[in-house]
């Protein structure tokens, strides 16, 4: 009898205002809410002032994120999706899901000029290819990549953003030339991974000389490990640049809440984790500065992106190409 009653006391001793909390669902990717990742730190940040139960989904790498929330449709439980980007925007625009977020006059601190009313951008950086110092002769494009031995680490364009973001840093690079360029690259890549942070373990052990990632990870390896034998290789070509955003659901029973939340990612203060557990540059300053060890990075001196309007056609246009090079 006594062990019936212990789970019921245990109830009633929760106070009233804690069951009566809102919940705010955030559909993100995985490696968000990890242990290291800015999920923990920005919900404990969040719930001090929201009187609320912020809880993340993980949902995988960036472009299942966008097929879950296809698939849901407005039957979605999220209330606000973080971590879609750039090259997906235009798709997500489409599904009707979004609300629009009133930030439009707001200063952002990114390498292009942001307008857009659904979705507030939070993080950015700019994809390269991670090696270790020992490589000898990094290549510095993708035709010197191309041609030499070197062996990469790459993810799926159908379920990453990284690898979406290489199919269209190819693309935006090569343009009709492109086909040709993976087909030169097909005898590097030693595997395809569904997301980032299976690509990114298998060259930390050792399975490839180079992987897919972004310029601002050999900042992780010098900030949280004190080791900078991580380089990030400079292409000739430029590189193809990754804005990260978030949108609140228009269909959300606390859209009110949703939009506090938008307004707090931006806010100096989430601003200021991002850094160093995203490890991305913040899309707003923070007062404090970057961390020590981002002035060590590289600076692409050409920044590639298309236009979201565009991304449609163009990534079905370049998925085609990546499929048939490497299938031959």
């Amino acid at each position: 009898m006594l062990h019936s009653i212990l789970p019921l006391l245990g109830l009633l001793a929760v106070p009233a205002a804690a069951q009566d909390a809102p919940v705010l669902e955030v559909y993100t990717y995985d490696s968000f809410v990890s242990d290291w990742g800015p999920g923990p730190a920005l919900e404990t940040a969040f719930e001090e002032s929201c009187a609320c139960d912020l809880r993340f989904t993980a949902a995988g790498d960036g472009a299942e994120l966008l097929a879950r929330l296809r698939l849901e449709g407005a039957r979605t439980e999220a209330d606000v999706v973080v971590g879609l980007d750039t090259s997906l925007i235009a798709m997500a625009a489409e599904t009707g899901l979004f609300a629009q977020h009133g930030f439009e006059g707001r200063a952002w601190d990114l390498p292009i000029a942001w307008q857009d009313d659904l979705f507030v951008p939070f993080d950015w950086g700019y994809f390269a290819f991670i090696h270790d110092r020992s490589l000898e002769t990094p290549p510095a494009s993708f035709e010197e990549l191309a041609e030499s031995d070197v062996s990469i680490l790459i993810q799926d364009p159908r379920s990453s953003t990284p690898g979406l973001g290489l199919l269209l840093w190819v693309k935006a690079a090569y343009g009709d030339g492109a086909e040709a360029i993976w087909e030169g690259l097909s005898d590097n890549i030693v595997t395809i991974t569904k997301g980032w942070s299976e690509a990114y373990g298998l060259f930390l052990d050792g399975e490839a000389d180079m992987v897919l990632s972004y310029t601002t990870s050999p900042a992780y390896h010098i900030i949280a490990e004190n080791d900078d034998s991580k380089m990030a290789a400079p292409f000739e070509e430029g590189h193809y640049l990754q804005i990260e955003v978030a949108g609140a659901i228009a269909s959300s029973d606390e859209l009110d809440l949703a939009m506090e939340f938008l307004d707090f990612l931006t806010s100096d203060r989430a601003q200021s984790v991002l850094p160093t557990t995203n490890w991305m540059y913040p899309a707003r300053l923070p007062e404090a500065g970057l961390p020590e060890g981002f002035e060590t990075l590289i600076a692409p001196e050409t920044a590639l992106i298309f236009p979201a309007g565009e991304l449609p056609e163009i990534r079905s246009m370049a998925l085609d190409e990546w499929l048939t090079a490497l299938s031959r």
